[in-house]
């Protein structure tokens, strides 16, 4: 395994971060427990959740993966041995069974009190916003439609004011946001610039993968100049890059099969140019995922790449990527399907 730094901070942390959100519903709290024994065994200390998971949203399932980590934390006594990642739900018509009070200092502090709970642990080493709470353009929206009654930028201050507060009670260490657009994250940080009593914001959580490579528009720049570390999530795609999709199959218990509203990836453009990445894959004797998740494993501003898996063949390929260089005939062959089919699932 590798390993990387949270941006500002002395946490090391693996450059393959575990993702969970099947646990709980495509996989059981067994299987969850078995996916996370081995991947500590490779090498990983870094787990990514959400109070929203597992997806699909629902009130039934509401936080069950929060709850799975936490039954292995005390089943194995290790909760020190793991950087631990957690989310606050956004406001949205699939989370209103959760709350409908967006991110207000009561919403926050409910948050993460009851994912402590849930997770077994007094502390989450970094505690994100899930998904913007204003109007604006993410999963999967290409344009921003301005609102003129929008004016959620007065409540970013009281948000990292209620954060600041949760990492002085020793409840979170660290703040994350998620979801974000470029003006999202340049508000977030100079607000902790102009207000130094306030925490930094040091990682965003955005998708990223040979499909979807809008964050280096804007975002890849502010990374690496403002060290606000990519967390990547969907690296493969929702497994089109798996390349288990192409000439029209359906796994039967794959999330695009389970889930049809997950369309995002799959459009008549994506699929093209899933086409061409799994033949330049053929054509160079790699595994498609492995070339999809070492791509993004190699980027300068990725601080850690969130792999899923319901399969623990699917998850001993992911993490395995670690050790996957892509030459340079591979990278020149990337950036030529690239500038042919840009980004065609935002």
């Amino acid at each position: 395994m590798k390993y990387t730094n949270l941006p500002h901070t002395n946490i090391e942390v693996s450059k393959i971060c575990l993702g969970t959100m099947t646990w709980g519903k495509q996989n059981t709290e067994a299987e969850g427990h078995q996916q996370m024994d081995y991947a500590v065994d490779q090498g990983i200390n870094f787990f990514d959740t959400a109070e929203l998971y597992p997806i699909p949203a629902h009130p039934d399932r509401h936080s069950v993966t929060e709850k799975i980590i936490g039954s292995w934390f005390s089943k194995n006594g290790n909760r020190d041995k793991i950087i631990l990642a957690s989310k606050i739900a956004g406001k949205a018509e699939m989370t209103k069974f959760i709350r409908t009070t967006g991110f207000s200092r009561e919403s926050i502090v409910e948050a993460v009190e009851g994912s402590l709970v849930r997770l077994q642990t007094d502390y989450i080493d970094l505690y994100q916003l899930h998904w913007p709470e204003r109007n604006t353009n993410y999963f999967g929206q290409r344009g921003y439609q301005h609102d003129v009654s929008d004016h959620w930028e007065d409540n970013i201050h009281q948000v990292l004011e209620t954060l600041r507060d949760l990492v002085r009670e020793g409840k979170i260490r660290h703040v994350g946001i998620s979801n974000e657009t470029p003006w999202g994250a340049m508000r977030f940080l100079m607000e902790s610039k102009v207000h130094a009593n306030l925490p930094r914001t040091i990682t965003i959580q955005n998708p990223y993968n040979l499909l979807n490579r809008l964050f280096e528009v804007g975002l890849s720049e502010i990374s690496i100049r403002e060290k606000l570390g990519l967390l990547a999530y969907s690296p493969l795609g929702f497994g089109t890059l798996s390349g288990k999709y192409l000439g029209g199959m359906r796994p039967a218990t794959s999330r695009v099969t389970l889930f049809p509203q997950y369309t995002r990836y799959s459009n008549e453009q994506a699929v093209k140019a899933t086409e061409k990445y799994h033949k330049l894959a053929q054509d160079h004797n790699l595994s498609m995922a492995q070339m999809a998740l070492a791509f993004v494993n190699s980027r300068p501003f990725v601080t850690s790449n969130i792999i899923g898996a319901t399969s623990m063949r699917q998850l001993e390929e992911n993490i395995d990527s670690i050790n996957v260089k892509l030459n340079n005939e591979v990278l020149q062959g990337i950036e030529a399907i690239h500038n042919e089919i840009p980004n065609p699932a935002p």
